[in-house]
């Protein structure tokens, strides 16, 4: 199955740059997996992800996320489908990651099925402070989330 795996965030921006660690990490680590893709530094929003995925079967994203009560270090799993709910469409420049994808579907872009999209959101300490380096809370914990992350995603890309 053709797959791509994809680092968002920001290289420069503390913990945001955790998606792109981890895709760079990983996707050394899966290289010889036949029909990986691996997008090291993703940073396009909007409509203009569909031509990062387009012609993907299969798309793996690895991002930085903060929610309420969540610790540096702390990581989900999510497919698109649980995106549902955040998708809204009140003006051109407010299309979200699922609107986007939905919607080149609707246009007939070949972008993958809801199901064959796997979401790792890592919760961040700090978004917004310019630094190559992550916080020491996230630093610290990198091993074991990167461990746990990739053989999630070596059991997603062995189900082929």
């Amino acid at each position: 199955m053709k797959t791509l795996l994809i680092g968002m965030g920001n290289p420069i921006l503390s913990d945001d740059a955790v998606g792109v660690r981890l895709a760079r990490d990983i996707g050394r680590s899966l290289a010889a997996t036949p029909g990986l893709s691996v997008m090291e530094e993703c940073s396009v929003g909007g409509l203009n992800i569909l031509e990062v995925v387009e012609g993907f079967e299969r798309l793996i994203v690895l991002d930085a996320i903060r929610t309420t009560g969540g610790k540096p270090g702390d990581w989900h799993r999510f497919d698109s489908r649980m995106l549902r709910e955040t998708m809204n469409l009140n003006n051109i420049h407010d299309v979200n990651f699922a609107t986007a994808l939905e919607l080149g579907r609707r246009m007939g872009v070949s972008v993958p099925r809801e199901e064959d999209i796997h979401i790792f959101a890592v919760e961040a300490a700090d978004l917004v402070t310019f630094s190559e380096r992550m916080t020491p809370e996230m630093e610290t914990a990198y091993p074991e989330f990167r461990r746990a992350i990739q053989r999630e995603i070596e059991g997603i890309l062995g189900g082929d």
